[in-house]
């Protein structure tokens, strides 16, 4: 779940600032997962759901777009290259290893085609999604300098309200994370935060074991 404003700068550039979540689901049960065995190295460790507050970036220029008749297709392609935060800190070194965080996403999102050429309407309710991801092993995880990545793959859609969002997330967001249930108003100060700086952050209460997302309150 991604809740996000876009804010106009009146020359062409539009800033964005948004919250973002993802919960890890028991395969079974689809209740949220707090503790997993990793079936490489058999340790159960503590899960660290996606929360990341705020995610934000500047759009200008122009962007790809498919026009086939009633639909069109927005394309958005983010390919990272940074310097990882968890690098150089012996605490991480089976947590993470390379001193580089690299990753692709490949984002495309559909719209009606009327309603992107409706100088009335300045939000489209009707917005289709698909995403997909490769990336590194997550920190907690626990993978150390083993090889491999992570591959995610989803679609998705934009949503009217809050409540049209699925239970666990109302619940979760109701009782343990309410700042998650809108976006800032404004651009708020600071880098993003992401799953590597989230981990980093809260180092010692992933070691405790505490739940994850920690509570947030707005």
């Amino acid at each position: 779940m991604n809740v996000s404003r876009s804010l106009d700068q009146g020359d062409g550039r539009w800033e964005f600032t948004s919250r973002e979540l993802t919960y890890y689901l028991d395969p079974d049960t689809h209740e949220i997962l707090h503790r997993w065995r990793n079936p490489w190295s058999g340790e159960v460790l503590t899960v660290v759901h996606v929360s990341n507050n705020p995610v934000q970036g500047t759009f200008e220029g122009e962007f790809p777009v498919t026009v086939e008749k009633e639909f069109s297709t927005f394309v958005f392609e983010v390919f990272s290259h940074y310097d990882n935060p968890l690098s150089g800190d012996q605490r991480f070194t089976h947590y993470s290893s390379s001193p580089i965080y690299q990753s692709v996403e490949l984002f495309k999102l559909t719209v009606p085609t009327t309603d992107l050429q409706n100088p009335m309407m300045t939000s489209l309710p009707q917005v289709i999604l698909s995403w997909d991801r490769v990336g590194p092993w997550l920190p907690w995880l626990k993978m150390g300098d083993r090889s491999g990545q992570l591959i995610y793959s989803g679609v998705g859609r934009k949503l009217a309200s809050f409540e049209e969002l699925p239970p666990i997330l109302k619940s979760e967001i109701n009782t343990r994370i309410p700042i998650y249930r809108e976006a800032p108003s404004e651009k708020v100060a600071g880098e993003n935060i992401t799953s590597w700086r989230y981990f980093k952050k809260h180092f010692e209460a992933y070691l405790a074991g505490e739940r994850f997302p920690l509570p947030e309150s707005a």
